[in-house]
């Protein structure tokens, strides 16, 4: 605890004649910069992934939680009149806000993707199809069936329950997935400092054992090395990072048909939510840095 406290106040305010102690380049601070810098710009992604399936649950949940389809199949001389049946019992129903038919030309839409633009609707036999809007109680969805079979016989109402929950499973997940990749960027960042921090002070066993004779302590050279290597990792992740946000900001953007791909990136509040990863990694190296330090110095001992 002692050796942790002092360190972070090393680190804080700089010491010029220890920092002399570890190397300033050669290959362990290449790969502390060039580690941080990767893990940071993965790091950026995977937030940007967990944030955006967050946002994609919410949306889905919102839009299908409170809205329902009544889909009417009938000869082509009874659709009308069990169309204005059905809307007459949808409006007399507690917990329907409203209810409306689809137009032709909604319908064709619906169906463009599938066949292209120029669906004959009118001459095909396409059920009518009627949004149902709930209100914040919502209704019975099993009264409503049963009301629906009585006076509808060809009226089937579809409350988008069966979509609803593997859809929002599937984004919760997605989340999930998004936040422990970033735990795992965090650990391989600790990993790999640790193993350059070993390298570091195995490559200096000679200098370490000079200092220690001129009565140098290994808290005076535990926090060199701490220092050194949290700074190059914060430096890294900073490099890193900024390309990572200028990367997630060419991603292309649908507008209001963005999708999971195309709404990938961070949106508000979000944006600040890569600027903790710089301080992040510099906090990684550190733990892992000095727990290194002190296991070494006391084999060199």
């Amino acid at each position: 605890m002692n050796l942790t406290l002092q360190t972070l106040r090393a680190l804080a305010r700089g010491d010029s004649a220890a920092d002399r102690v570890v190397p300033p380049t050669g290959f362990t601070a290449r790969l502390t910069l060039f580690v941080a810098a990767a893990m940071a710009f993965l790091a950026v992604f995977a937030l940007a992934l967990s944030l955006a399936a967050g946002r994609l649950a919410t949306s889905w949940g919102n839009e299908l939680a409170r809205s329902s389809t009544v889909r009417i199949s009938a000869p082509a001389g009874q659709l009308a009149a069990q169309t204005s049946a059905a809307l007459r019992l949808l409006q007399q129903t507690p917990g329907i806000e409203s209810a409306r038919a689809l137009s032709e030309a909604e319908q064709q839409a619906l169906l463009e993707p599938w066949f292209g633009p120029d669906v004959p609707v009118d001459q095909l036999p396409v059920p009518q199809l009627i949004e149902v809007q709930e209100t914040a109680r919502g209704y019975d969805p099993a009264g409503l069936r049963l009301r629906l079979q009585a006076e509808v016989p060809g009226a089937v109402l579809d409350d988008h329950a069966r979509w609803r929950k593997p859809l929002a499973q599937a984004a919760s997940r997605l989340n999930l997935l998004g936040w422990g990749a970033a735990l795992l960027i965090a650990a391989a960042v600790g990993a790999m400092v640790t193993l350059a921090a070993n390298a570091a002070l195995a490559a200096n066993a000679q200098v370490i054992a000079v200092l220690r004779l001129v009565g140098a302590t290994d808290n005076y050279i535990a926090r060199a090395f701490v220092r050194r290597f949290a700074l190059r990792a914060l430096m890294g992740a900073a490099a890193g990072t900024a390309l990572g946000v200028l990367a997630v900001m060419l991603m292309p953007s649908g507008g209001e048909t963005s999708g999971f791909l195309t709404g990938l990136g961070f949106q508000g509040w979000h944006w600040g939510v890569p600027l903790l990863v710089p301080p992040l990694a510099g906090v990684v190296a550190f733990v892992a840095t000095a727990v290194a330090a002190r296991r070494v110095l006391a084999g060199l001992s």
